[in-house]
């Protein structure tokens, strides 16, 4: 049975809870709620275990921060013995209209310090990765004001569909493998 390391990127604490940042731990907490998971407190993070059809999934919400969330991802490709190819990062890019979906088999970090850090310390951009959109519509220098704020109201109420849809996808990726899921969903 094929086992897969499914990482959403974000900042633990409440404060950090309902911001665009957090939209990695949120993709991974959709579906663990979906499939009735239940996380535990574990080294470097909050992990989840359960199977797909015929793939195993561990789930990793780093508590490392953003940024070292390198030493998390490593950490637990070790400890579960997970290949490179099996490593699926879920993380925020504000280049890309909010709700939009692109995911990569590898590529640069695009200054995202959590890309920068995982790549760091796997010594690789190739890794496989999903974008999640949380758009660029802020004002000149209010950039990290927009990463680490909420979701406006109109974002909250479609962000339950856009979910659903990580959901399918990560289960594409562990079933069909990342080019199959690229040409299904990127840019949906």
């Amino acid at each position: 049975m094929a086992k897969y390391l499914i990482v959403g990127l974000g900042n633990i604490g409440d404060e950090y809870a309902n911001t665009r940042h957090n939209i990695g731990f949120k993709m991974v907490d959709a579906l663990a709620n979906e499939v009735g998971a239940t996380w535990e407190d574990k080294r470097y993070g909050f992990v989840t275990h359960f199977r797909v059809k015929n793939a195993e999934l561990v789930m990793l919400k780093p508590s490392t921060y953003m940024n070292l969330s390198g030493q998390a991802v490593r950490y637990w490709m070790q400890q579960e013995k997970i290949p490179l190819e099996n490593l699926f990062v879920l993380v925020d890019d504000l280049n890309i209209p909010f709700g939009t979906i692109r995911m990569r088999k590898s590529g640069s970090a695009g200054g995202h310090n959590g890309l920068k850090n995982i790549e760091q310390l796997l010594c690789t951009p190739n890794y496989c990765r999903l974008r999640f959109g949380i758009g660029n519509e802020y004002t000149r220098g209010a950039q990290i004001g927009h990463v680490l704020g909420e979701w406006t109201p109109e974002e909250a109420q479609a962000l339950p569909e856009r979910l659903k849809t990580t959901g399918e996808i990560i289960r594409s990726f562990c079933l069909q493998g990342i080019d199959r899921t690229m040409n299904q969903f990127n840019g949906k």
